[in-house]
């Protein structure tokens, strides 16, 4: 079993087992604040990137389920300038891709995205949403670093993710994030839980 295939059974068989309560997708409109703090105290821009990962099923209804979250979100495209993409990793996990300029575009892409599956009787195979930032010269960490804000649905809570490099994670930096967002976003208290999503080679995001 490979790293990442390791990670997803933990955010979805282990974190289901220890889950705390149904996730709410609701909770992904709090980055529509947080992610003001990241930029204005902590210095960390957001990328303008944001992805939904969840685990595929051998079905023609949820793969139609997730041609139509692709559909209407490319329909949005003229009016918003949101971009988004499907795609499918190594390991067989999907992911749906969305790139805007606005933050908000994002949160509302990744909650329709979401709530759709869950709507179609798949919120059991949602992991995680990651919403990218990255380090300006006002955060205290090397310019350009990127960062992750997690949402894990089976656990119902954020964390943070700040990869180094392949294997390597800036424990720093997302204890800061932690302190200063904890109240705005409903934070994971148990550190056991921030399971990393590790990028495929250093200076990508992991659903590259």
């Amino acid at each position: 079993m490979g790293l990442f295939e390791t990670v997803k059974q933990l955010l979805g068989v282990q974190a289901e087992a220890a889950a705390t309560g149904d996730a709410d997708p609701d909770d992904l409109f709090g980055m529509s604040t947080a992610y003001i703090t990241m930029e204005a105290e902590l210095g960390f821009a957001p990328t303008g990137e944001a992805a939904l990962c969840f685990a595929d099923v051998d079905s023609t209804a949820f793969r139609d389920t997730v041609e139509d979250v692709h559909e209407i979100l490319a329909m949005a495209e003229e009016d918003t300038g949101t971009v988004a993409d499907v795609r499918e990793d190594d390991h067989g996990t999907q992911w749906i891709v969305v790139e805007a300029d606005e933050f908000e575009e994002l949160v509302t892409s990744v909650h329709f995205g979401s709530d759709t599956l869950i709507e179609g009787r798949y919120g059991s195979r949602l992991l995680a949403a990651l919403f990218a930032f990255e380090a300006t010269e006002r955060a205290g960490a090397e310019t350009g670093q990127r960062v992750y804000w997690i949402y894990s649905f089976r656990r119902g809570a954020y964390y943070p993710f700040a990869p180094t490099s392949r294997n390597e994670r800036d424990e720093r930096v997302e204890l800061k994030l932690s302190s200063i967002l904890d109240g705005e976003l409903h934070v994971e208290g148990d550190r056991g839980y921030w399971y990393p999503l590790w990028p495929s080679a250093s200076g990508v995001h992991p659903w590259e």
